[in-house]
């Protein structure tokens, strides 16, 4: 008989917990604010197709909602995004400034079956040009969410079911103006503050206590605050808070608003839009036309020194999607809807390709959602199609296309779909001016 052997019980206790660890289902990200959790446009989930299926992807429900540029945020088992509902009988003309009567809405769902669960509202009046409805994806922190309207209404949620806990209006509060497309800077949370883009007379930039709204600090002024989110970066030993006005880029101390460094940058109509990107130590920021720079940070403090400015064949000029940098070259879309490659260290373009756009050409103010997942790229258009692809700085690789949703906003004759999606527990939320839709990504299905 073969003799019995003994294992010691650190040894078995050891070997079960590396066998739980293995059958534990992975975990599905939560996406809770503009370009998800970390901000940074990366979705990092597993389990997710590499093609779509015969007839597109599965669509797990869909369900009716009105105007807004506002993308979804989905924590846990809800879905949050905005919209807005105009009073009567108006048509509103997208290229000029518009006075409307109408409602701003915060709607919660459920995330499995798209139930509408609660929904907060309030009378809103609206004078801005492209009135669809708020621009700002919602911020979900822990059991509160913080929402941005178009005229600079900003709230604070019960997640569980909408009540308000706070509410401060940038025009009220801090003297702002509405700018010509409506406040779109959306909010960052950073430990226990609340930071957003104002505008008023030193308060382009303002923090508040995020379970009050009490004033923390305020900062900087410009003749027009711009649309660009606050991020905040590290570089030279220093966490720096980026706000990109109408007339400089500036990197402030996210704790007091002091202003450590500012370089200026005047993108035409005030069109301050993307999030700036930092690369190693190089950072782009970029808007029409060809106002684009690379920064080079320094490594010891909390400055910075001007590598290249854009121009006419040299960097990128982008509208409404920030573009992704990585590994020194920069992926993004021009004004005309070129998807480019480009070498951060001196703004050389490595390939431009007009793949994405309609009838692939030109297409004024060209817009594409850049999401990176693991070896390849998840791009929604403005024509509402996903493509997945991949991108090197060899090229542009093809690899499936599916139509997720019509657009519906109008641009310079064409219709558009201008709102960016979210990706969580392997599927994209995504809507348009007339329904908010689920669809799974799970590699499988």
């Amino acid at each position: 008989m073969a003799p019995t052997q003994s294992f010691h019980p650190k040894i078995l206790l050891g070997f079960f917990l590396a066998l739980a660890i293995q059958i534990q289902p992975v975990a599905a990200d939560d996406w809770p604010q503009w370009q998800g959790p970390q901000r940074d446009s990366v979705w990092r989930e597993s389990g997710i197709l590499k093609k779509f299926p015969e007839g597109g992807p599965v669509v797990k429900w869909r369900v009716p909602i009105s105007g807004g540029y506002s993308g979804p945020a989905v924590v846990k088992d809800r879905v949050f995004v905005m919209d807005y509902v105009t009073t009567g009988d108006q048509t509103p003309d997208p290229n000029n400034r518009n006075v409307l009567e109408g409602t701003e809405r915060v709607l919660c769902f459920d995330r499995e079956t798209g139930e509408l669960l609660w929904k907060h509202e309030y009378d809103c009046p609206y004078e801005i040009s492209y009135p669809a409805g708020p621009r700002c994806t919602p911020t979900v922190d822990s059991n509160l969410v913080y929402t941005l309207g178009a005229e600079g209404d900003l709230r604070c949620l019960d997640v569980e079911n909408g009540n308000l806990i706070w509410d401060v209006n940038f025009k009220r509060d801090f003297n702002a103006k509405t700018p010509l497309w409506g406040f779109s800077g959306h909010p960052l949370i950073d430990g226990n503050k609340i930071i957003c883009v104002a505008g008023g007379p030193e308060a382009v930039a303002i923090a508040l206590d995020k379970r009050t709204g009490k004033l923390i600090w305020q900062a900087l002024s410009a003749q027009q605050p711009g649309y660009a989110p606050p991020t905040i970066i590290e570089a030279g030993g220093t966490r720096q808070l980026l706000i990109w006005h109408s007339e400089s880029l500036n990197s402030l101390n996210p704790e007091t608003g002091d202003v450590y460094w500012s370089e200026p940058l005047d993108p035409n109509y005030g069109m301050s839009i993307i999030t700036p990107r930092l690369d190693d130590n190089l950072l782009f920021v970029g808007a029409i036309v060809n106002k684009s720079m690379v920064l080079k940070m320094d490594s010891q403090r909390p400055t910075a020194s001007v590598e290249w400015y854009g121009q006419k064949d040299k960097g990128i000029d982008p509208v409404n999607a920030s573009p992704i940098a990585e590994e020194g070259f920069l992926y993004g879309v021009d004004r005309q809807g070129q998807l480019s490659c480009v070498k951060m260290i001196n703004g050389e373009i490595m390939w431009r390709t007009f793949e994405l756009m309609p009838e692939q050409r030109r297409a004024q103010s060209g817009t594409v959602f850049l999401v990176k997942h693991e070896d390849r790229f998840f791009l929604f258009t403005d024509s509402g199609d996903l493509v997945i692809a991949r991108l090197s700085p060899s090229n542009f690789k093809f690899l499936d296309r599916a139509q997720i949703l019509p657009p519906t906003g109008d641009a310079f004759g064409r219709s558009v779909l201008w709102s960016h999606p979210a990706f969580s527990n392997r599927c994209m939320f995504a809507r348009n001016d007339k329904e908010l839709i689920c669809i799974s990504l799970e590699a499988g299905e």
